[in-house]
């Protein structure tokens, strides 16, 4: 039986014509449903993110005032060496040898000024010398010859070869030469004086540093006019550098008259620098000063530091805290061991300010009773996460319950 070729010829379009009317919008379809979908699922992630975290926190405790402190009060560091260095002679400039910030040593020449008029007066001064010496030696060549000859009138007087008057000639000859000699080693003797002088003015040109210590100012640059007096004008100056010796850094505090009782020589004390608020420096009190400031009732109290740091300036604002006699180590901020995170060595917690929590390091003592001391990070009195969640990120917004 013959085939009909025209109705397999039909079978076989009817598939081709299936995907050209209903497989592309299908498709688009399905591309929309997946576009939808990764929207709500980025939707969901992004507020499951911004929503905040619950985590459970507990308070820094602070050491109180059981820890055997006595009086606060508040000062500066300063240095007790600090002079601003300039010239003993009035002059130009012409050489400025330092920068601030550097280190000198006593007796280093930080300047120099302008010396072409002292080396004329020195060279002046040096060709008188040279004159009252020739002058002195031909004196005293003279006077040689005039007491041989004194001598030998005296041994002619004598054999009645000359007269009296010849031998009294050869005398006030010799008189008149020691006087002249004594006059020209005198004269000498000035000369050499003006020389010295001179001398010390070249030397007074050279300014040098007083004292070991740093550079912290520099005052004036090569050209300019320097004099140790004012002249009354903006156009010279009275000192080139000031320099401060770091050895001599201490604390000066304002006591009120009404506590100073609290206060005696030797005693301990804790220190605070407003630029480091996690660091506290021991010194202890090495002066009172008697006498008392009538405008603001205090007494100002020297305070020396047990160890100096570079990291102390002069002039930085400080606190300090007068202790107890007797009051043993100076006490810290202790945190529960639950909320510290280690990685590796470095250790470090999440502190929750504002409602968000931030991670910092810390440096801790040895562990007591399930909570650590912290040395460094942490002053007392902040919020600490216990237990943070591996989730927890810098920023990320926090609600907390105490523990």
């Amino acid at each position: 039986m013959p085939l009909d070729q025209e109705a397999l010829e039909s079978l076989r379009r009817t598939p081709a014509a299936t995907p050209v009317s209903y497989a592309r919008p299908a498709r688009r379809r399905l591309w929309w449903v997946l576009g939808a979908a990764a929207i709500v699922v980025a939707l969901l992630l992004w507020r499951f993110a911004a929503a905040p975290v619950a985590v459970g926190t507990a308070l820094v405790e602070a050491p109180g005032d059981a820890d055997g402190a006595v009086l606060n009060a508040s000062g500066y560091v300063v240095a007790r060496r600090l002079a601003t260095v300039s010239s003993k002679v009035t002059g130009r400039i012409s050489e400025v040898l330092f920068e601030e910030g550097a280190a000198v040593s006593e007796g280093q020449v930080l300047a120099r000024l302008d010396a072409a008029t002292a080396q004329a007066d020195n060279l002046v001064t040096v060709r008188s010398l040279e004159a009252a010496r020739r002058n002195l030696r031909e004196i005293e060549v003279r006077l040689a010859d005039a007491e041989k000859t004194l001598e030998r009138n005296r041994n002619l007087v004598q054999r009645q070869l000359v007269s009296q008057s010849a031998l009294d000639a050869s005398e006030a000859e010799v008189a008149a030469l020691q006087a002249r000699l004594s006059a020209a080693g005198a004269e000498v003797g000035v000369a050499e004086a003006r020389v010295a002088v001179t001398r010390q003015v070249l030397d007074d040109l050279s300014i040098r540093a007083p004292f070991a210590g740093v550079v912290i100012s520099k005052d004036a640059q090569p050209g300019e006019t320097v004099s140790p007096i004012s002249a009354g004008g903006g156009f010279t100056r009275t000192g080139i550098a000031t320099i401060v010796d770091m050895e001599s850094r201490e604390i000066e505090v304002d006591v009120n008259e009404a506590y100073i009782n609290r206060v005696h020589d030797d005693q301990r004390v804790e220190a605070v620098l407003d630029a480091y608020p996690d660091w506290k420096v021991p010194g202890h009190v090495i002066g009172i000063v008697p006498t008392a400031d009538r405008q603001k009732a205090t007494v100002r109290v020297r305070i020396a530091f047990d160890q100096l740091d570079p990291r102390i300036l002069p002039d930085m604002g400080i606190k300090v805290r007068f202790l107890e006699d007797g009051g043993g180590a100076t006490p810290v901020p202790t945190i529960p061991a639950d909320s510290i995170v280690r990685d590796g060595d470095a250790t470090s917690v999440w502190v929750v300010t504002d409602g968000h929590a931030a991670r910092r390091s810390v440096r801790l003592g040895e562990e007591a009773d399930g909570r650590f001391p912290v040395l460094e990070g942490l002053a007392g009195g902040e919020t600490v996460v216990v237990n943070p969640p591996e989730r927890l990120r810098d920023g990320a917004a926090v609600t907390s319950g105490a523990k």
